[in-house]
């Protein structure tokens, strides 16, 4: 996700084993790990994040999402349904769905009416026979959509879930929306491919994560949109919206198919900047290898939501960042499309990981616009560097963020500021062998702050873990490698 607006706006394994601990003492008795006789026991509510302990759920693993949709207009209440194809890793006596909002109308289980309790953004799921460890299970749920419903945050996310347009609506799950659009299992850390099939309106258009599988004219004057996310994704980069839109096709480097969903009104007045997106494919595959999935496009958001959003193979970009200056849309559209690489393909193991994607979303953004017309990576760090300890007294550290601060300033340049000291130890060609290794060597996994530190390290031929680690965890910003100059302003 980028903040930048136009018009406004680990540790060593001590530590990580610190935090599971800290998380099973704190995690409610239903989290307790199932009995190992076999007995059927309920599966987790929460996996234990220590930012959002209750976000996803224990006990079996999605394997694909189905998400029926019969659209009608903005803001209006629709007929929907989520069909879940799942295999239970252990035996369970009831499960979990993260859902909210929206009216429950009934759950089956392989078809047989299953009981279902809500309390919060849980729904228990209680199937007529217990489930065997290691079976496959479906779950259909099915429900009345709200398409007006949204949350708020006093971060960079601002609003959140469904986001109406003027004549369709936008989808912001991130980072724990996707419980508003659809039942899942909400942690960026879960991934499955989905099925999405949406109806609408003859006028209106449907798009989708990944590729668009058929168009189908279905009685009332309707259309049936089917598409496939082709490969799995995380619940926060789910997208789907409706709208009057022009899908604009094109091609990227090695033919890539490109697809542009615009607002009919808006297809010109953007277009200048939605060409370059070839260029920033090219400029960053230089440093960070092939993209890492098979299709790629922009969808201009009709909102006033000033947020753009990474979501998968389909970055949501808000018209107000296409419609200014070439320095400001140059650097939303690369910070969305380098996450396709970090936080996409690569996805987070914890929200306490997010540094690790939006600093790099930010590091590049800003050493592209360096090269572009913008202004000077190194003065942009030596800003963030005056506010460091500032931010991290307000904010956490970068790998330690609290709940209300998870999108703040400290994750994007104050993080960026991470790497920018990483390579100024390392050396330019090493810190560009880490990257390369990164992004190949956890290619369509989760990774970890430690995943991280233990990667940079074996690739530079070094334990990296002393330097880092005061960087991602301390109270106080280090010295900057290379710039004893650099000065920390003091903390008020």
């Amino acid at each position: 996700m980028s903040t930048n607006r136009t018009t406004r706006r680990g540790a060593r394994l001590a530590l990580a084993a610190a935090i599971t601990v800290a998380a099973a003492l704190t995690a409610p008795p239903s989290q307790a790990a199932p009995a190992t006789d076999g007995r059927p026991l309920p599966g987790a509510p929460g996996l234990g994040d220590p930012l959002f302990p209750l976000d996803g759920n224990g006990g079996y693993r999605v394997d694909r999402y189905y998400l029926d949709f019969d659209w009608q207009a903005p803001k209006t209440p629709f007929e929907a349904a989520t069909t879940i194809r799942a295999t239970s890793t252990q035996a369970l006596s009831r499960f979990n769905l993260d859902f909210a909002g929206n009216t429950l109308h009934a759950v089956t289980v392989d078809g047989a009416r299953a009981g279902a309790s809500r309390e919060g953004d849980e729904l228990t799921v209680t199937p007529k026979s217990p489930i065997r460890k290691g079976s496959s299970f479906t779950v259909k749920v099915t429900y009345t959509a709200d398409p007006a419903q949204t949350r708020h945050r006093d971060d960079a996310i601002e609003d959140y879930g469904w986001i109406p347009t003027p004549d369709g609506t936008v989808v912001y799950p991130q980072p724990n929306g996707a419980r508003m659009i659809f039942p899942s299992d909400d942690h960026p850390s879960r991934r499955a491919p989905v099925t999405f099939r949406i109806s609408t309106p003859a006028d209106r258009t449907a798009v989708a994560n990944g590729k668009l599988v058929s168009r189908v004219e279905v009685p009332g004057g309707r259309v049936r949109w089917t598409y496939d996310s082709e490969q799995p994704l995380s619940t926060q980069l789910v997208q789907l919206a409706v709208g009057k839109f022009r899908l604009v096709e094109s091609e990227g480097p090695g033919g890539l198919p490109l697809r542009d969903v615009v607002p009919e009104a808006l297809v010109e007045p953007t277009a200048e900047y939605r060409k370059l997106t070839p260029d920033h494919l090219a400029w960053l595959e230089e440093r960070l290898g092939p993209y890492p999935f098979h299709r790629y496009g922009v969808l201009v958001g009709d909102t006033d939501l000033g947020v753009a959003l990474e979501t998968q193979t389909l970055s949501l970009v808000p018209k107000a960042d296409l419609l200014g200056t070439k320095v400001d849309a140059e650097r939303n559209l690369v910070h969305e499309l380098t996450h396709q690489w970090f936080g996409n393909s690569v996805a987070l193991e914890s929200w306490s990981d997010l540094w690790v994607s939006e600093g790099h979303a930010r590091f590049y953004e800003r050493l592209y616009s360096e090269a572009h017309g913008g202004d000077s990576l190194e003065a942009a760090m030596k800003t963030a560097y005056a506010a460091h300890d500032q931010w991290r007294k307000d904010f956490g550290a970068p790998a330690e963020p609290t709940e209300p601060n998870l999108f703040k300033r400290m994750r994007y340049d104050g993080s960026a500021l991470v790497l920018y000291a990483l390579r100024e130890r390392v050396g330019d060609a090493t810190f560009q062998k880490i990257e390369r290794a990164w992004v190949s060597g956890f290619k369509g996994r989760t990774a970890s702050t430690r995943d991280f530190v233990d990667l940079a390290s074996q690739v530079a031929g070094e334990d990296l873990e002393g330097f880092l680690r005061p960087w991602l965890y301390g109270a106080k910003t280090p010295p900057m490698p290379g710039h004893p100059d650099w000065v920390v302003d003091p903390v008020t």
